[in-house]
C-alpha cells in the first residue's frame, strides 16, 4: 500500500518537511532491527479529528523502549501525547495514521545497543482500511501459517519491536501467496496465537473468545477496546486457550487491530466460518467501536482525544 506523503515529520526534537527526514544506513536499526513502535488512528468525528486512545498507545511504547534499554526521558508519555496532536493539526488531516518510531541510530557497528544513540520520529499519514475496504462487511478468507508465534523464553511478544515482526512479514507473505487475505500464527505448543497483525477472537455459544496475554499474544489496544465494548452490552467475554480445530467450530471469528480494526473472519483454512459471512456479535461489536471512534456515541470512556485546528 503506497504512503500519500504529508507535508511535516518530527524528528529528533524538530519538525522537518516530509523528503528531509532522514537517517544514515549506518543506523544501528536498519541492520539488527533495535527499534519500538506504534501505530495509532485519528478518526473524523463532528468535533474535529479524534485520536483513539492516545495516552495508552504512546505507554505501551514507552514500555517497549523499557524492554530494550532505550532511554525516553526527553519524551514522557504527556510529551508524546503533545507530538501527536501537533502532528495531526500541523499536517491538516481530518483523519490519519500515526507512527511513532525511536530507533537505535548510527554510531557504530555491532549488536551491542547500549552505546547508540537513541532517535525519536513521528509521523502521520492518510491510510485507509488495512485488510481492504470489503473486509469490514464481507471479511476476510485466513490460514493457519506454518510459521510459529515465538514465546516468551525466545523474545517479547508483548512489546512492539521492529525486528520481531519479520516473522509476522513472512506469516503475511504466506497468506497471500496462497491466495488468502491474512494469515493466523499458533503458538510454540500449537494453539491459537493472532494474526500476523491482528489479535483474534471467537464467538461460541455467544460467548466471546480470546487468547490470554500469557499466550506469545501483543497486548493489543483495539482488542482491550472491544472486550470493553463487549462487556458493556452484557456480551459473556472469557480469556482461554484455543486450540486450532476451535477456527473450524466457531459461530464467529474477527481481527482486531489499530490497522485492521474490527475485521470479520469468514473462513479458515477455505472451511466456512458459522454461515460463512459476519455474524450477529461481530456486527454489534464493530458498530460499537465505529461509533465510538468516530464520535457518534458518547466517550464514556475517554477514548477520544480531539485534535485542535493548527493556526
Amino acid at each position: 500500500m503506497a504512503i500519500k506523503p504529508s507535508q511535516w515529520i518530527f524528528l529528533d526534537g524538530e519538525w522537518l518537511a516530509w523528503n528531509d527526514a532522514q537517517v544514515h544506513v549506518t543506523s544501528h536499526a536498519l541492520h539488527y532491527g533495535s527499534s519500538a513502535f506504534e501505530g495509532i488512528r485519528a478518526y473524523e468525528t463532528p468535533e474535529g479529528p479524534a485520536i483513539f486512545r492516545l495516552e495508552d498507545h504512546n505507554q505501551r511504547l514507552l514500555d517497549t523502549c523499557k524492554m530494550l534499554y532505550m532511554e525516553m526521558d526527553e519524551y514522557p508519555v504527556e510529551r508524546l501525547n503533545e507530538l501527536c496532536i501537533e502532528a495531526v493539526s500541523r499536517n491538516q488531516l481530518k483523519s490519519c495514521y500515526l507512527r511513532p518510531l525511536v530507533f537505535r541510530g548510527a554510531g557504530g557497528m555491532g549488536l551491542y545497543p547500549l552505546d547508540k544513540p537513541v532517535s525519536f520520529t513521528l509521523f502521520a499519514i492518510e491510510w485507509g482500511r488495512y485488510l481492504g475496504q470489503d473486509a469490514i462487511e464481507q471479511g476476510i478468507d485466513a490460514m493457519v501459517s506454518s510459521w510459529r508465534r515465538f514465546n516468551a523464553s525466545t523474545s517479547m511478544p508483548l512489546a512492539k519491536i521492529g525486528g520481531q515482526y519479520v516473522t509476522n512479514q513472512t506469516v503475511s507473505v504466506e497468506a497471500r501467496a496462497a491466495g488468502f487475505g491474512e494469515g493466523i500464527m499458533l503458538d510454540d505448543r500449537g494453539n491459537v496465537c493472532e494474526g500476523a497483525g491482528e489479535n483474534l477472537f471467537l464467538v461460541k455459544d455467544s460467548t466471546l473468545l480470546t487468547p490470554p496475554m500469557a499466550q506469545s499474544i501483543l497486548g493489543g489496544i483495539t482488542r482491550r477496546s472491544v472486550w470493553q465494548l463487549a462487556q458493556d452490552r452484557g456480551i459473556p467475554c472469557k480469556e482461554t486457550t484455543i486450540s486450532r480445530d476451535m477456527l473450524y467450530l466457531a459461530d464467529e471469528i474477527f481481527m482486531t487491530g489499530t490497522a485492521a480494526e474490527v475485521s470479520p473472519v469468514r473462513s479458515v483454512d477455505r472451511i466456512p466460518v458459522g454461515n460463512g459471512g459476519r455474524g450477529p456479535i461481530t456486527e454489534q461489536l464493530q458498530t460499537a467501536f465505529f461509533d465510538t471512534v468516530e464520535g457518534r456515541t458518547e466517550d464514556i470512556h475517554s477514548w477520544r482525544t480531539v485534535v485542535p485546528s493548527h493556526d
